[in-house]
C-alpha cells in the first residue's frame, strides 16, 4: 500500500532536512524517491520502496523527511526554481526582448540538463494532489513570463505577429520539454544541445 497524501494518520508537515551517515542524507533520499517516482509513478511508490532502494529502514527515511508529499514538493521545486532563476537572469539583461527570449530558451535547456530527473518528474505532474496543483500554478506563471517576452518581441518588430503569443510560447517549450524523452547525460554537450535548440527555434531548418 502506498503512502498517499491525505491518507493515514501520519502528518505531512514539512520538516527541516537532516543529515545522516554518508549516502543516507536528505539529498540521497530525494534522489532515490525521484528516480522511483519517474520509473513507477508517484502513486505506485511507497516509502518502503524508497527505503529499500537506499538499503535502509523506513523509519530511517522518516528521520530525513515527513513523507512522500514532502519529497514530491522538494523535487518539483528543484525543477521550477531552476526555471525561475533563468527568468530572473534574462530579465536582468540589457537586451531586446527577442534576445532575452532566446537566452531563456538556451538557459532552460541547461536547467533541464542539470536537473533532468527533476524536470522529467515535473512534466508528469497532473494536479492530483495539492502539491501538484501548486506546481502546475507555478508552471503557468513561468509560461506567462515566456508569453510576455514573445509579446514584447512582436511589439518590437523582431518576431512575426501572425502567431498567437501563447501558442508560440508553448511550441518553443514543447521543443525544450521533449528533450526529457531522449536526452541522457553523456550524449554530447548540453551546451551544444542548447545552441542547437535555439538555432532551430529562431532560425529553422532551411538553409539561408
Amino acid at each position: 500500500m502506498t503512502d498517499r497524501p491525505g491518507r493515514g494518520a501520519r502528518s505531512h508537515a514539512v520538516v527541516p532536512g537532516r543529515r545522516g551517515r554518508r549516502g543516507h542524507d536528505t539529498e540521497a533520499v530525494l534522489l532515490a524517491a525521484v528516480r522511483l517516482f519517474n520509473a513507477r509513478g508517484y502513486d505506485f511508490t511507497s516509502m518502503f520502496d524508497i527505503a529499500e532502494a537506499l538499503g535502509i529502514t523506513k523509519s530511517s527515511v522518516y528521520h530525513h523527511i515527513s513523507g512522500k508529499e514532502q519529497l514530491l514538493q522538494m523535487a518539483v521545486d528543484r525543477a521550477l526554481d531552476g526555471l525561475f532563476e533563468a527568468v530572473e537572469e534574462v530579465r536582468a539583461l540589457d537586451a531586446p526582448a527577442i534576445d532575452r527570449l532566446e537566452q531563456l530558451i538556451r538557459r532552460s535547456v541547461l536547467v533541464l540538463g542539470e536537473r533532468l530527473e527533476f524536470v522529467t518528474l515535473l512534466l508528469r505532474v497532473r494536479g492530483n494532489t495539492a502539491v501538484e496543483q501548486r506546481a502546475l500554478a507555478r508552471r503557468r506563471e513561468f509560461d506567462a513570463c515566456v508569453t510576455d517576452l514573445v509579446k514584447q518581441a512582436q511589439a518590437d518588430g523582431d518576431m512575426r505577429t501572425d502567431v498567437d503569443p501563447g501558442t508560440a510560447a508553448r511550441l518553443l517549450f514543447g521543443m525544450v520539454n521533449s528533450l526529457t524523452e531522449w536526452y541522457r547525460p553523456g550524449r554530447g554537450s548540453i551546451r551544444a544541445l542548447a545552441d542547437t535548440v535555439t538555432s532551430l527555434a529562431f532560425h529553422g531548418l532551411r538553409s539561408p
